[in-house]
C-alpha cells in the first residue's frame, strides 16, 4: 500500500484503494467494496427485465474519532478526473464535524482513469446506480444513521447525484421506502433530466461557477425548477467569476482534451428510463449516452478544451457553503 498522511496526497498513478490515506486527527480510510451495476442506458435500470451487468467498485470510509452508532454520512462522488486531493480533503473537512464520509471510486473496477475525452466509457445511468448502490452497503454499517445519509456529487458526480435522488429511479433502485436524505450536486452536468424530476422528501442543493465552461448554468436553474415545480425542495448558488471544480484550491488551468458540450439540448427521460432524442421527442429504450452525444458534436455544440481550477478565496467559498448545507440537514 501507499501510505499518504495528508488529504491533499492522493496518488493517481495507483488505485485509490491500495493507498492509505489518513487525517492528521489520525483517522484512517477503511475500504468498502460496493456490488453495484453496469447499465448502457436508464431504460436497462427502469424498464427491462433483464439482469444487469455486475461490477464491483471500492471506496474509503471515514469515521470520525469516537464514532458509534446513529453517525451521519456523506458519500462523496467524484467527477471525470476520478478521486482528487480535493474529494479526500472535503471527507476530512466533514470529519471535522463529526461526519462520516466515503470516498467511492467509480473508475478503479472499471480500469478506467478519466472520461475527459469520452464521457461514453460508462453511462450516467451507470453513474447514478453507484450512487445508490454505495448507499444500500453503507446504510447497513452499524456505525451509520441509515436516515441521514447524504450524497455529493462532483462534475459528473453531480450529475449522478441529481439522478440519484430522482425518485424514478431511486424508487426502482432502493425501493419507495428508503432514500438519499440530501444531495449537494457541485457543478453538475444537467443534460440527462427525467422528465418527472420529483425527489421527494430529499433536499438538494445546486452550486457552480457563471464562468464554469463544462456545464450549464441555464439547464442547471431549469433543473431546480422543474424539481420545484415537482415540489421538491432544492435550491442553487451560482459563484460569480469561477470556473469549473472551483473547490480544488489550485490554479486554473486548461484541459486540452476535454470533450464539453454544455450548450446541447437537454435529452430528457421517460418514465420507463427511455431516452427521448432532442430531434424526435419520441422515448426509445435503445438510444444511449453516445447516441445523443454524437448528435451534440454533429450539430455544432461540442468544443474541445475547457478550464478547472480556483481563483484565490473560491475553495473557501465552497467548503463554507458545503459545510452550511450538511449541517442544516444532517445535524439538525
Amino acid at each position: 500500500m501507499t501510505k499518504t498522511k495528508r488529504s491533499n496526497d492522493v496518488n493517481k498513478t495507483s488505485r485509490f484503494c491500495d493507498q492509505e490515506i489518513e487525517f492528521e486527527n489520525g483517522v484512517r480510510g477503511i475500504n468498502i467494496q460496493i456490488p453495484s451495476a453496469a447499465p448502457s442506458n436508464y431504460y436497462e435500470v427502469l424498464g427491462s427485465t433483464g439482469q444487469l451487468e455486475e461490477v464491483v467498485l471500492d471506496g474509503k470510509l471515514f469515521l470520525p474519532p469516537g464514532s458509534k452508532e446513529s453517525t451521519p454520512l456523506v458519500i462523496i462522488v467524484p467527477g471525470s478526473l476520478g478521486v482528487a486531493p480535493s474529494h479526500v480533503r472535503h471527507a476530512e473537512t466533514l470529519c471535522t464535524e463529526r461526519i462520516a464520509s466515503f470516498v467511492l471510486d467509480t473508475f478503479g473496477a472499471r480500469d478506467i482513469t478519466s472520461t475527459v475525452a469520452n464521457q461514453t466509457q460508462f453511462s450516467f445511468a451507470a453513474s447514478a446506480y453507484d450512487v445508490l448502490a454505495a448507499y444500500k452497503v453503507l446504510a447497513n454499517r452499524p456505525e451509520i444513521d441509515s436516515q441521514r445519509i447524504g450524497a455529493q456529487g462532483h462534475s459528473r458526480g453531480g450529475s449522478a447525484v441529481l439522478t440519484a435522488v430522482s425518485r424514478r429511479f431511486s424508487d426502482v433502485v432502493l425501493g419507495k421506502e428508503h432514500s438519499l436524505a440530501a444531495t449537494y450536486a457541485a457543478y453538475p452536468w444537467c443534460g440527462q433530466q427525467f422528465l418527472n424530476p420529483g425527489v421527494g422528501n430529499t433536499e438538494v442543493r445546486i452550486i457552480l461557477g457563471d464562468a464554469d465552461e463544462w456545464c450549464s448554468v441555464a439547464q442547471a436553474q431549469g433543473h431546480a425548477q422543474a424539481v420545484r415545480l415537482a415540489g421538491g425542495q432544492i435550491s442553487l448558488r451560482v459563484v460569480p467569476g469561477a470556473q469549473h471544480s472551483f473547490d480544488r484550491d489550485t490554479p486554473i488551468e486548461m484541459i486540452a482534451d476535454a470533450s464539453v458540450s454544455p450548450s446541447a439540448p437537454v435529452t430528457y427521460i421517460a418514465d420507463d428510463g427511455a431516452m427521448i432524442h432532442p430531434l424526435t421527442g419520441t422515448p426509445d429504450a435503445a438510444l444511449v449516452d453516445r447516441d445523443v452525444m454524437v448528435y451534440a458534436l454533429k450539430a455544432g455544440f461540442g468544443q474541445k478544451g475547457a478550464r478547472i481550477g480556483s481563483r484565490p478565496g473560491e475553495a473557501e467559498i465552497f467548503r463554507s457553503d458545503m459545510l452550511g448545507f450538511w449541517r442544516k440537514v444532517l445535524l439538525k
